[in-house]
């Protein structure tokens, strides 16, 4: 069974990105929302250590590095202030709920762990493809964090680079409200040159996180902000 068009492998190779316009069902979006609502609705600030995420940043904490599989929450930044209190409703102040959803979660299931899926990652050259991880990201207003530009690769190393992200859009993504943007090509011309890893103390009783450069010299190859894509959807029902 082919799911992915010549036309379509073609251009995936060639800029490192694909746009597939209604992947999703009206009812498997309506399905994922509903979900998302509820997980926001049961969540307990009360009971969360308030770990904060930004992406990019090398510094996380064991709530972090333990919910591998789990379903935890992470907060923008901006949504707590000095003393652990939420400036904006709970629902508002969720960064992402992750990483463990297409384990534990049905509904999270039913799109990442498919047949179709698995065709599609073995027509990109996977031969023995895993779903490592899985999150609901929340682009919030007004408290939501700026995402820098990253490679995924970084924080799912493997050598060589085989990290390949589905992002399911589940509603209208615009300019205005925080769509995915991509660098055409740059999979080809920027190397990986960092991985996120684990340190241990000497006394193996600590675990902190860095970035650890992978070769020598300067080899960090740059991105123009002007070379970035949106990639815009307007197609979610």
């Amino acid at each position: 069974m082919s799911t992915l068009s010549d036309e379509q492998l073609e251009k995936f190779e060639a800029d490192g990105c694909l746009v597939i316009p209604d992947f999703l069902s009206a009812e498997q979006v309506a399905g994922l929302r509903t979900r998302i609502d509820e997980l926001l609705a049961a969540f307990d600030p009360a009971a969360h250590p308030l770990s904060l995420f930004k992406t990019g940043n090398a510094d996380q904490d064991d709530y972090f590095l333990t919910s591998g599989d789990k379903v935890r929450f992470f907060l923008e930044a901006a949504a707590v202030d000095a003393d652990g209190s939420l400036l904006v409703p709970k629902d508002r102040a969720v960064n992402k709920i992750g990483h463990a959803l297409h384990e534990l979660e049905p509904v999270f299931a039913t799109i990442s762990v498919t047949d179709r899926v698995r065709t599609m990652v073995r027509q990109l050259n996977m031969t023995d493809p895993v779903v490592l991880q899985s999150m609901a990201i929340l682009k919030q207003p007004r408290v939501g964090g700026a995402v820098p530009p990253h490679q995924d690769s970084t924080f799912l190393y493997t050598h060589t680079p085989s990290a390949i992200g589905f992002w399911f859009a589940l509603e209208d993504c615009t300019l205005t409200n925080g769509c995915l943007s991509f660098a055409k090509g740059s999979h080809k011309t920027c190397p990986v040159t960092h991985r996120f890893v684990r340190q241990h103390s000497a006394d193996g009783k600590k675990i902190t996180t860095a970035m650890e450069r992978l070769c020598d010299g300067d080899n960090d190859t740059t991105v123009s902000d002007a070379a970035y894509e949106p990639a815009t959807s307007q197609h979610v029902r």
